[in-house]
């Protein structure tokens, strides 16, 4: 093997490992993302179901009898 397939082998592979250290930086990046994106979710699921339920005990009847004042 010559010296300059040595070195065209040598930058293959520091390329490789550049671009591979780039990769595992982005997959990290979005894997943080997408956690904090799952909380704001449940949360916001949390929340419309709370506010469904509140929804349903004002839209439902209070009571049968009538007013005091009648």
């Amino acid at each position: 093997m010559a010296m300059n397939d040595v070195l065209t082998l040598s930058d293959r592979l520091d390329a490789i490992e550049s671009r591979m250290m780039f990769q595992d930086d982005t997959i990290e990046t979005l894997n943080r993302t997408i956690t904090e994106q799952w909380l704001k979710i449940d949360a916001l699921t949390q929340q419309i179901a709370s506010l469904s339920e509140r929804l349903q005990d004002a839209e439902a009847p209070a009571t049968s009898e009538p007013p005091p004042h009648y």
